[in-house]
């Protein structure tokens, strides 16, 4: 796993954590995450898994989660 794939995996652990909260005082602050996210996912590099790539552009972060976990992600389930 890249630097960047790792930070990735953190920062989706780190939004699954902040969604949890999502009630609780003060609020966190999922657009900082959701940004993070996007300027993470432009610095991957050439070679990165087109799976990866697919979960990370179109927003499907549990897949994204569960594929930079080592697990399979149901593959045909995703729209597009």
């Amino acid at each position: 796993m890249t630097e960047t794939e790792q930070a990735i995996l953190d920062t989706l652990l780190e939004l699954e954590d902040a969604v949890a909260q999502v009630n609780a005082e003060p609020k966190p602050d999922l657009v900082g995450l959701f940004g993070r996210l996007d300027d993470l996912t432009a610095q991957l590099p050439r070679g990165t898994s087109p799976d990866l790539l697919h979960y990370m552009h179109k927003k499907s972060y549990q897949k994204a989660r569960l594929f930079l976990q080592g697990q399979n992600p149901e593959q045909g389930a995703c729209p597009h």
